[in-house]
């Protein structure tokens, strides 16, 4: 009896280490996950620099009318988002190329901004709830992480931020620094600070 009691003992032990064993690569792996999501987060906070930038947040704003300048100020003329329904677009004045004149009329081929169904906005959002909105296929517009990530590194109205013409601040990355900060996000799944 003795000999069975030590034999089930061992056998007990064996699988008790042997789980122990199993269980190690899996807190590992965990912490390696949590790393990566505590540094996707932080990488969105980077983003969320550009995105609340005047480059970007000027044509995301709270309400309808588009902002200008460093300063956020109101667009002139008096256009909105609805204007292109009354038959003025912004491409009236925003044509294919920017203007040589500092402060004048920026331009890309197809300047607009979001529709008033799908706003997007970005000021006065903190980066928490700008990455969530971002994150949010019903308030981005449908798009997945991976169409976000190449929205922000193709579409000719994002590359623009970089290239803003004469008498614009750029935004505080590079356009590489930032698509890496992106990919970074993208790649961890999109986590969000709080």
């Amino acid at each position: 009896m003795r000999r069975v009691g030590w034999t089930r003992l061992s056998a007990v032990a064996a699988i008790v280490a042997a789980a122990g064993s199993l269980l190690r690569p899996v807190a590992a792996q965990q912490q390696v996950d949590e790393a990566r999501v505590a540094a996707g987060r932080q990488d969105f906070v980077e983003v969320a620099k550009v995105l609340l930038s005047p480059r970007c947040k000027n044509c995301h704003p709270v309400g309808d009318r588009p902002l200008r300048g460093d300063h956020g100020d109101f667009h002139l003329m008096n256009v909105s988002r609805k204007s292109p329904a009354a038959g003025l677009l912004c491409t009236a004045c925003h044509r294919e190329h920017n203007t040589p004149i500092p402060h004048g009329p920026p331009g890309v081929h197809g300047w607009r901004m979001p529709s008033a169904e799908v706003p997007l906005v970005f000021e006065g959002k903190s980066p928490g709830e700008l990455c969530r909105q971002l994150t949010d296929p019903t308030k981005n517009g449908g798009k997945t992480l991976a169409a976000l990530e190449a929205h922000m590194g193709k579409d000719e109205l994002v590359l623009w931020g970089w290239e803003p013409g004469p008498g614009r601040t750029l935004p505080p990355l590079s356009h590489a620094d930032f698509m890496t900060r992106v990919h970074g996000w993208v790649a961890a799944g999109g986590p969000c600070p709080p």
